[in-house]
């Protein structure tokens, strides 16, 4: 009788997992120090946690997740299923990983250019010869009443910092920028002294792992890696307005 009383429920509830607790920790260190030793040249683990499957963690190395049992016997590369559901648990966890609150975005060193009312906003991360970037910059001119704040990113070599320069240094950079991406048009070359913030945004990125471009940040941290349609830019500023907090 005694266990069927709420505060006995809520004691028991602690003891047990008081006792759980020191086996979790002696899986995670079996799994941080097998893994490594069995797998010479995987990178350093950042993160190992428990997933709905008992006995099974999932070993986060950056934004790639794995999974693997609680000696570290056996690595599982690929997607876990909520069947129940239908959801895609890695997915919806890589997702909640590469978010970027979207107020931490240091706008003042971001191009920015508008259509319509600009009432909605988005971010993107872009190295002037990514061709990728170019498709989606030709996109984006297609949706309506957005604000769109462009951080220069040269990861591609090459002339990519150069170009960043002379457009970030050009007297209207907006202009240099949709010149260049939408038809072409060499930015000139910048001949004066510039201070440009692009080893700022290199900083950003490697600081929230944007290793590739065009990378896309939505106003509720939502992060897209790689180009989308016109379509999927409307469907997820939609869908990112309704999820950011406060926004109901």
């Amino acid at each position: 009788m005694l266990l069927s009383t709420p505060i006995s429920r809520t004691l028991l509830a602690l003891v047990a997992s008081a006792l759980l607790a020191p086996a979790v920790l002696a899986d995670e260190a079996a799994i941080r120090k097998n893994l490594p030793e069995r797998l010479a040249t995987l990178p350093p683990i950042d993160e190992v946690s428990k997933t709905p499957i008992p006995g099974i963690y999932e070993v986060r190395i950056g934004s790639e997740l794995l999974y693997t049992d609680e000696n570290g016997n056996h690595l599982i590369q690929g997607s876990l299923i909520d069947t129940r559901t239908r959801t895609n648990l890695t997915e919806a966890r890589i997702t909640k990983l590469n978010a970027v609150d979207f107020a931490q975005l240091p706008l003042k060193d971001a191009i920015v250019w508008k259509n319509g009312t600009g009432a909605r906003k988005m971010a993107v991360f872009a190295d002037p010869n990514c061709g990728y970037c170019k498709r989606f910059e030709a996109d984006l001119q297609k949706v309506k009443n957005v604000t769109v704040y462009t951080f220069l990113l040269p990861v591609l070599g090459g002339d990519s910092p150069q170009k960043s320069e002379n457009i970030w240094c050009a007297k209207d950079q907006t202009k240099a920028w949709l010149d260049w991406m939408l038809e072409n048009k060499t930015p000139v070359k910048n001949m004066g002294a510039c201070s440009t913030p692009i080893s700022r945004n290199l900083a950003f990125a490697q600081k929230y792992r944007i290793n590739g471009t065009p990378a896309i940040i939505f106003i509720d941290g939502t992060r897209v890696p790689g180009a989308i349609s016109a379509e999927q830019i409307e469907k997820q500023l939609v869908a990112s307005a309704a999820a950011k907090p406060g926004s109901n």
